[in-house]
Formats: structure tokens, sequence, C-alpha cells
């Protein structure tokens, strides 16, 4: 399938997919997204130099794995990460990614590279406190339980991939966290919310990133 990189509203560039004129970014701004509905509305939950398991969803550029690691560098977190992908990226192309000369990360742009080029279905340490786990699996594959305090749901939208937001989808997602684990999605359809409110999540509506009026967070 085709790829573009393309620029988004906050400078921040993403991938463009024409064949399903999808990206894997929010146009309004990649990084904006990001930090509104991953890190405010999730690992912001979970308190200074605690230990946090994230099961993100759609590894894709891993933009929002590097930021958790920003995040965990700045917080004291010790996280380690788990990002699954159906169709992982060509490094080349992710690092033709402005994202840290947009974040100003300079400095954590040898960690950056150590996220983008790490082997897949093996786990690295990425610096001290800082562990990832890259899957190369389809959503429907996967079957962990009880392995993460926080999901970051990041599959590309249910008008090009229905299949991914569905309740039976949304059942592993609840299985996978432990008791008291969030999930935090950019949607809000309602098909969405009630797929995974008959699962089990408490879910509520909160005001979503530059461009979406809402989100969704689901608690265990």
């Amino acid at each position: 399938m085709e790829r573009k990189i393309i620029k988004t509203s906050d400078g921040s560039s993403s991938v463009y997919l024409p064949q399903w004129d999808e990206n894997y970014h929010s146009k309004h701004g990649a990084i904006q997204e990001a930090y509104h509905v991953f890190i405010k509305n999730g690992l912001d939950l979970f308190e200074d130099g605690t230990k946090v398991s994230i099961l993100e969803m759609g590894f894709g550029t891993g933009l929002n794995c590097f930021i958790s690691y920003l995040e965990a560098i700045k917080r004291n977190l010790t996280i380690d990460y788990f990002g699954l992908e159906g169709y992982p990226l060509q490094v080349d192309m992710i690092m033709n990614l402005n994202h840290v000369q947009q974040l100003h990360a300079e400095q954590a742009s040898t960690m950056y590279s150590k996220i983008i080029s790490s082997v897949w279905d093996k786990r690295a340490g990425i610096d001290k406190g800082f562990t990832l786990t890259k899957q190369e699996i389809m959503f429907e594959d996967f079957q962990d339980v009880e392995m993460a305090d926080l999901i970051y749901f990041d599959a590309f939208g249910a008008r090009v991939q229905p299949e991914l937001w569905t309740a039976s989808i949304f059942r592993k997602m609840f299985e996978a966290l432990r008791n008291g684990g969030v999930l935090v999605t950019y949607a809000a359809k309602g098909s969405v919310r009630r797929a995974m409110q008959e699962v089990g999540f408490e879910v509520e509506r909160l005001p979503g990133p530059p461009g979406k009026r809402e989100m969704l967070r689901g608690r265990k």
C-alpha cells in the first residue's frame, strides 16, 4: 500500500494512505493529538515515580511511544511498553518524519532511533527504566490478559477498519487490562462507546484534541 509523508497543522509530520484517504495522525496536529489523548488523558493519571505497563494498539510511527519515553524521563516513570502493529512502516520512512525536531527533543534522538529500529517480536531495553516490545500481529490474534495498566487504542478509524472497533476487539482490551486499568482513544462514535460498555468498561466522554469535539476513556 502506498504511503506518503505529509505535514499536519501543528507542523509535525505524519503518514498518509491515499488508497484509504486516511492519516496515521490527526491532520489538525499529530503531536497535539498524541499529547492530548494519550498523555493528558492517559499517562498523566499515574503518579510520578511509579511503574506503568502500556499497551499500544497501532504502533504506527512510534510517536506515542517516543512521547511516553520523554514523559518517563521527566516524571521518573518506569515503563514497560508493548506496541502492536499489523503492518509495520519502513524504518527509513519513519526516520524522515520531523517528530524529534518538533518536540525539541534532539537530546533524545539516539533513543528515538533505538525505538524505531528495535527488532520486532523481541524485548528491547531502550534506556534505564524503559523497555519496549514491538509485536507484528493482527489485533484479532492478540490474546494476552492482565498485562497492562494503560492502553493507547490508536487503530485506524472505523471508516476504513470497522472490524477493529467492535465488542470482540474491546473484550480483548478489557481482558488485557489489570483491574483499575484505563483505555484511551481519540474515537468518540456512539457505536464505539457502546461496544466498550458492552464488554464492561466504565466509559466517559472527554473533550477531544484539536479538530475533534470529544474522545473516549474507559476504565476497568
